[in-house]
């Protein structure tokens, strides 16, 4: 392309600072370097992570930064050493690097690898190094990807290539939501036909996890939400029963209890809070129930009694639903165009890049799924 080796000056949404409202800024972008991949974001989608990090976290070693990690586009140019891609590939950016070599990749019992938070610093979110500027300075680049921006630069270790004829608008999500919560179902617990699940947190992760769930072949699935309005949704994914905790006097996993004649035999938590995740362990029936902690959060340590685990009890984290980035993510983009995965149905809003800040109130607020950001 004509841009290939030179700054592309653009559009992003810059969060200078903890707390505040992000600033749409033009930014240079500079060519990719050795091994590194530019790529025209055509849509982004809002995750909450990308709130975490804004209002909960507040690191201020993470800002300025550009926020973003859930989206699709087309390379624009490559650099050195990058055979895989060409210009006018569709891509999705992943926020978990798979290097394919690593004692990590190369095994079938993880999808993380080695590299990965060699990369991206867990306490800034960002790595080192960045390729976006403004006003003269460095603005680190979120998870790797900053896909905010009209344009952005990734390892090509943080990027799978998909179908040309998938829409970047609904395949975007897959980008992470829907791969964490519909994974964390299928390849972390492994609910299997006939079982009993319940989901904690009726947000785009956890209804993808209520999907995951459904697929797997759950004959029962309690969705759990503070938020009742959620419920007719839940049901569009494959949800059975619903239970708002501010309904019941009693501990919600005491109400789960009495509805499977013991416990759920997997639950799954959705939504980074810790008491969430104690309760979701103690939702599952006692000799054999999995629970899964999907939510993300930082800020708090959680604790259990030894017992609840000794009983019979497995307690398990999933990371971007135990998907391998590179290599499944094409996999879960042909499922969608098989008609055999829900993307439009997370689908609430469609806005512009320019209305990020609409987009974060939405999400902030609980008035939406997930809000698609196009760029043009």
């Amino acid at each position: 392309m004509a841009t290939a080796g030179k700054v592309i000056k653009c559009k992003a949404a810059v969060a200078w600072e903890p707390g505040k409202p992000v600033a749409i800024e033009e930014v240079e972008v500079a060519p990719p370097q050795e091994n590194e991949v530019r790529i025209k974001i055509i849509a982004t989608a809002v995750c909450h992570t990308d709130l975490y990090h804004l209002f909960e976290s507040m690191h201020k070693d993470g800002f300025p930064t550009v926020l973003g990690h859930e989206a699709a586009g087309i390379v624009e140019s490559v650099g050195p050493g990058v055979t895989e891609f060409t210009p006018g590939d569709k891509v999705i950016p992943v926020f978990l690097h798979q290097c394919g070599k690593c004692r990590f990749c190369l095994s079938p019992k993880t999808n993380q690898c080695q590299k990965a938070w060699d990369v991206v610093r867990p306490i800034t979110m960002a790595p080192l190094e960045s390729r976006i500027t403004c006003k003269g300075k460095k603005i680190l680049q979120f998870a790797g990807t900053s896909t905010f921006s009209e344009y952005t630069v990734v390892n090509h270790m943080s990027l799978a290539k998909i179908d040309p004829a998938a829409p970047l608008d609904k395949v975007c999500l897959i980008g992470c939501g829907i791969c964490t919560g519909y994974g964390a179902a299928v390849n972390t617990a492994k609910v299997e036909p006939g079982s009993t699940c319940a989901v904690f947190g009726l947000g785009a992760v956890g209804l993808a996890a209520v999907m995951g769930c459904s697929a797997a072949g759950a004959k029962r699935i309690i969705a759990v939400d503070i938020n009742p309005d959620k419920f007719e949704k839940a049901k569009v994914f494959g949800a059975t029963d619903f239970v708002n905790p501010k309904d019941h006097s009693e501990p919600v996993s005491k109400v789960l209890a009495e509805m499977t004649d013991g416990g759920v035999d997997y639950s799954l938590e959705c939504v980074g809070n810790v008491e969430v995740m104690r309760s979701a362990l103690e939702s599952c029936v006692g000799a054999w129930g999995v629970s899964v902690i999907v939510g993300w959060t930082t800020l708090k340590d959680t604790s259990i009694q030894p017992v609840q685990l000794i009983s019979g009890r497995t307690w398990k984290g999933s990371l971007f639903g135990g998907f391998k980035g590179k290599v499944d993510i094409p996999g879960m983009v042909k499922a969608y165009m098989d008609k055999k995965l829900k993307l439009d149905e997370f689908i609430t809003h469609n806005l512009k890049l320019d209305q990020v800040n609409d987009a974060i109130e939405l999400m902030k607020t609980g008035k939406c799924i997930r809000t698609v950001l196009t760029t043009s």
